[in-house]
């Protein structure tokens, strides 16, 4: 389909390509960074992080695609405002003749990482044409991706180390569902209610029933109990029931403790139950006690509705003070909930879009030089860092992280101390001493290398799920908040400010 192809891109792509090689620069090699502008502001609350996500899915993708038959002749009808053919045929006899993405090199920031404004998450080198045209789809597999995985790692965190379930296929656009499952899995949810995409991922599929199951029973001439036992007769070793159909207190709760009863007589063990609606955290905790004095204190109780980071959040203080009222132990019942994102978490409620940017960098010149390209901007934050460049990471004697670090290529910040530079003050700096930063670490690693995939683990949901893990327990409390967090600082090396200024200068004199 020509919607999952190299077409799925804006109209001015294709145009700009045509230009290239109408001006013999379409494979003058050229370096791109994606980067994205500020981290997600959901209005009551904010980020102090991103988790890089879709870096896999991109390179499955760029493998099998370029222009074929059907794309050909896509191009081939289209009609300029005078009527004539708008792509002529030698620019499509280029196209046929390219490599494509088999001569492109990409370096990125693994999957799974914490990465933070303004830096080089992913650079790719290219013939023009083809970096060109890689621009849209690049986009629009990485920014949604990493947004998702963004909100999915504050959902976790807030969960306090209770198990997260991404619910949001129904919510999601279309197809981006599965593109939110897998980003939520490498932010930390344990699984998801999406089949296909769990299962291609190796992540088995999770759920329950709805409430038209006990509608039928019950519409049947039937009962609420008889629609449990009939689930439970069915799914014996799987049986999560839905208690909030009629009411959750009085008939939910006892009829799946009936059933919960006959399941143990018969040797299987319940899975739990769900509330879907009312105040969660009461009837959590009331839940929590009837389930106790029935002898199902392992029970999972799953919460869903509208939740996101700020409510699970709100909900777990309110177990906190609450829970001693009525004989439950508020750390037991935090540990065996299972808390549930569904809309709020696939479509990233409050930043429904992540700022990144597909920006050119540097472009060599007719005689293989290396010439660095910049963008002016009246707003001196847009303005692209230029150059080919490599991104570190400083450790403190602590192990946390407190800076991150854009260099030229050629540059190794290994001596101290490290100097540096506010990204669009150049007059703004500070210096780092061996104290401050004990480690350098490098983010990048080459994934692509002449369209060839560099062996590494740099697209695998388990590596990147422990590489989410890694990167936040070195990350300062304060950044991690998730009301007004701490600011992460990103700067510049000298040299890089020098060249970014002299260039800057240059193009308005």
């Amino acid at each position: 389909m020509l919607t999952e192809g190299i077409l799925f891109t804006d109209h001015y792509q294709l145009t700009m390509a045509q230009l290239y090689h109408r001006y013999g620069l379409a494979d003058r090699s050229a370096q791109f960074d994606y980067l994205f502008r500020s981290y997600p502001d959901y209005g009551s609350h904010q980020a102090g992080y991103c988790i890089t996500a879709g870096l896999g899915p991109l390179l499955e993708w760029m493998a099998r695609t370029w222009f074929g038959r059907e794309e050909r002749a896509a191009l081939r009808d289209i009609r300029s405002n005078n009527g004539a053919r708008l792509f002529g045929e030698p620019f499509i006899d280029w196209l046929t003749r390219s490599e494509g993405f088999g001569s492109a090199s990409m370096w990125a920031v693994p999957e799974g990482r914490v990465v933070h404004p303004n830096t080089p998450v992913l650079t790719v080198e290219a013939p023009l044409a083809v970096a060109q045209l890689l621009e849209t789809p690049l986009l629009n597999r990485l920014n949604y991706a990493t947004l998702i995985a963004t909100k999915t790692s504050r959902v976790v965190e807030a969960a306090g180390g209770a198990a997260v379930m991404e619910f949001g296929m129904r919510r999601a656009p279309e197809a981006a569902a599965t593109v939110a499952t897998r980003s939520s899995l490498i932010a930390g949810a344990v699984g998801s209610s999406n089949f296909a995409a769990s299962y291609q991922l190796g992540f088995p599929s999770k759920g329950t029933h709805a409430h038209s199951m006990v509608q039928v029973f019950m519409a049947d001439s039937g009962s609420e109990l008889d629609a449990f036992r009939a689930y439970a007769d069915v799914y014996p070793d799987d049986c999560l029931l839905l208690v909030d159909t009629i009411d959750t207190l009085g008939s939910g709760i006892p009829n799946a403790i009936t059933v919960f009863e006959e399941l143990r007589r018969r040797g299987h063990r319940p899975v739990g139950i769900r509330l879907d609606s009312g105040d969660l955290a009461h009837l959590a905790i009331r839940s929590a006690a009837m389930l106790d004095a029935a002898g199902f204190e392992e029970v999972s109780i799953v919460l869903s509705s509208e939740l996101d980071e700020l409510t699970i959040w709100q909900i777990r203080n309110q177990i906190s003070e609450e829970a001693a009222r009525y004989g439950v132990e508020a750390g037991g019942l935090l540990d065996r909930l299972v808390d549930g994102g569904g809309t709020r978490l696939a479509t990233s409620h409050g930043y429904s879009s992540l700022s990144g940017v597909f920006k050119l960098v540097a472009i060599e010149d007719s005689g293989g030089e290396w010439t660095p390209a910049i963008k002016i901007s009246e707003t001196p934050a847009k303005v692209p860092d230029p150059g080919r460049k490599r991104l570190w990471r400083g450790y403190d004697r602590r192990g946390t992280a407190n800076a991150d670090l854009v260099t030229l290529d050629d540059h190794d910040p290994d001596e101290r101390p490290i100097r540096l530079v506010h990204p669009s003050r150049s007059d703004v700096g500070r210096t780092l001493t061996h104290y401050e930063v004990s480690e350098v670490e490098s983010l990048r690693v080459k994934v692509l290398g002449n369209g060839r995939r560099v062996p590494n683990d740099a697209g695998d949901i388990e590596a990147s799920r422990s590489r989410r893990d890694a990167d936040l327990a070195r990350l300062d409390p304060g950044v991690r908040r998730l009301v007004n967090p701490h600011t992460y600082h990103v700067s510049l090396s000298p040299e890089l400010s020098d060249l970014k200024q002299h260039l800057i200068a240059g193009f308005k004199g």
